[in-house]
């Protein structure tokens, strides 16, 4: 059975870092591009980045672009988000998820596997 395992949120400062990190298993993990998505409270879900299933190309959201980092390791079936100078207004239930490009798995409709979230908490 295919699970996704998100792990590293907590409370931190503003200005802080967190990474996350997601594992998965029940699934041939380099087939599957991989993203993250996030839900602040009372909103909607919404795309933040995502990475192609060869590594080679990612897409993010311009709100985290330049402080959110996305990478992967095929050898541990694993994706990570690297937070950086985070702010109050990330904070949310940040879910991993997975899709068969990368343009599908910024659709709601393309994510193939959700993940059951990390919260991460982003103080003043």
């Amino acid at each position: 059975q295919v699970q996704l395992v998100e792990s590293g949120g907590g409370l931190v400062q503003a200005g802080g870092s967190l990474r996350l990190s997601c594992t998965a298993s029940g699934l041939i993990f380099s087939n599957y591009a991989l993203g993250w998505f996030r839900q602040a409270p009372e909103k909607a879900r919404e795309f933040v980045v995502a990475i192609s299933w060869s590594g080679a190309y990612t897409y993010n959201d311009d709100s985290v672009k330049g402080r959110f980092t996305i990478s992967r390791d095929n050898a541990k079936n694993t994706v990570y988000l690297q937070m950086n100078s985070l702010k109050p207004e990330d904070t949310a239930v940040y879910y991993c998820a997975t899709g068969s490009n990368l343009l599908r798995i910024r659709r709601h409709s393309g994510v193939d596997y959700w993940g059951k979230g990390t919260l991460v908490t982003v103080s003043t």
